[in-house]
């Protein structure tokens, strides 16, 4: 009886570690503290291309929390939804998001943290 108890908490233990362990492997970094870098990214000449009705563009948007304010964003949807206004189709826009960098490369999806601070030279807070 006693073995199986221990088992138990170990499993326990070991399932709860797990789980600790992937949620902050995602990003090491706080969206509390990212008002500095999503500044960066903006003076770094990037653009995030995205809509109001795009779950990713949201999810990205979340990544930063209260710093999103300072994202170089640029609304590509009309107001009803149903079609993209100009600036982005000038910028022959195709889906969302699509981030463009100041060396003109494009990635689209919501990136990484890393990946935006490796495109745009901008360090991430420790």
């Amino acid at each position: 009886m006693k073995v199986k108890f221990i088992i138990f908490i170990a499993l326990v233990i070991i399932v709860i570690g797990g789980i600790g362990f992937f949620a902050n492997s995602k990003s090491s970094v706080s969206p509390s503290n990212l008002d500095g870098f999503a500044e960066c990214i903006s003076t770094s000449g990037a653009k995030f291309y995205g809509t109001f009705w795009c779950s990713h563009c949201q999810s990205q948007k979340k990544m930063f929390g209260s710093a999103s304010k300072y994202l170089p964003y640029i609304e590509c949807s009309t107001s009803d939804g149903l079609s993209q206004n100009q600036t982005c189709n000038d910028s022959k826009i195709e889906s969302y998001p699509t981030w463009e960098f100041a060396d003109g490369s494009r990635l689209t999806g919501e990136l990484s943290l890393e990946t935006l601070s490796e495109k745009t030279q901008c360090p991430l807070p420790q």
